[in-house]
């Protein structure tokens, strides 16, 4: 560990899963290909939301959003873990693990509100469908997508910075894959509940209200979907929001479990909890992306077609 004038850290150790090189090896392998998946299924995503006309929609275009946002997300994190598996050296720079924690939480964040944004929208066409032209408009879905972005940002800029200026000890490992800020934050040899207060507040305004919007959208939808008389109709309606609820269920259901369960203090710092957070942890930062673009092909009738025609356009090209 590097110093300058005995108090400022430069580096940070990543442990991941020092110490197991065959285990090492095989995340590699495992990791390299949802990453290619993700690059692929979320860039097909993207394009299609682009070139099919079909799909100029709020709903597309707020999946397009996501989908970028899966590959930013994924790309802050998974190059360096990959990297590390390989090499000895698994020190990352004070000002590199500034950057991750920066930009891993405006990323996490900006997907949760985005979520948010998706299940208004999905409410709208369900429950107002001659109203959402209007409600929906070029002029609203735009801000509404540009603001989750900022939210994001913002956010993120507030909780980087108080991490930041914390004094750190001689303690620079951090037991974690990547610079994780709940895992930076506990290497800090400070008082850190001002910390732990701003990442509550932070916690409840662009996690759980979000949340709640879902909650409140999709109790309106299901109200509005039984009121259908036929089943084949409730069917159909429900499939149009089907895709999101399952991707909202996987996102909430990991980052819920991974950032508010219950700790106590004899289990607090067990190595045992250690290893299950970054199981989870790498779960939430891999096979979530990897899922959306699988999830929104297959249990999606529009996607399926843009993607053959898509598909049929470049054969006939070439």
């Amino acid at each position: 560990m590097e110093w300058e004038n005995q108090t400022i850290l430069v580096e940070f150790f990543l442990k991941g899963l020092s110490g197991y090189p065959r285990l090492e090896l095989l995340f590699f392998v495992l990791i390299l290909i949802m990453y290619v998946v993700i690059l692929l299924g979320n860039g097909t995503l993207i394009l299609i939301s682009i070139l099919d006309s079909h799909l100029h929609t709020p709903m597309y275009f707020f999946l397009g959003n996501l989908s970028f946002l899966d590959i930013c997300y994924t790309t802050t994190s998974i190059p360096s873990t990959l990297v590390s598996f390989l090499s000895e050296k698994k020190t990352i720079s004070f000002s590199g693990c500034a950057v991750q924690m920066f930009l891993g939480l405006a990323m996490g964040t900006t997907e949760c509100v985005l979520l948010g944004m998706m299940a208004f929208d999905r409410y709208v066409a369900i429950c107002n469908p001659l109203r959402y032209p209007v409600i929906m408009s070029k002029d609203s879905f735009v801000p509404m997508a540009a603001g989750s972005w900022i939210i994001g940002v913002i956010n993120s800029a507030v909780q980087t910075v108080f991490v930041v200026q914390l004094p750190f000890c001689r303690n620079n490992v951090i037991n974690h894959f990547s610079c994780e800020i709940l895992a930076v934050m506990k290497l800090a040899c400070a008082d850190i509940s001002g910390n732990e207060f701003i990442m509550l507040v932070a916690t409840t305004l662009f996690i759980l209200t979000p949340l709640l919007l879902i909650i409140i959208s999709y109790t309106l939808i299901i109200v509005s979907i039984l009121k259908i008389r036929s089943s084949e109709g409730r069917s159909k309606v429900f499939s149009t929001c089907s895709a999101h609820l399952t991707v909202v269920i996987i996102f909430y259901g990991t980052i819920l479990f991974m950032y508010m369960k219950p700790k106590s203090k004899e289990t607090l710092h067990s190595d045992d909890l250690d290893a299950t957070d970054k199981l989870i942890s790498m779960f939430y930062g891999v096979i979530t992306p990897m899922m959306n673009p699988l999830i929104y092909s297959l249990r999606n009738k529009d996607v399926k077609e843009a993607v053959k025609h898509l598909l049929r356009r470049n054969v006939f090209n070439k």
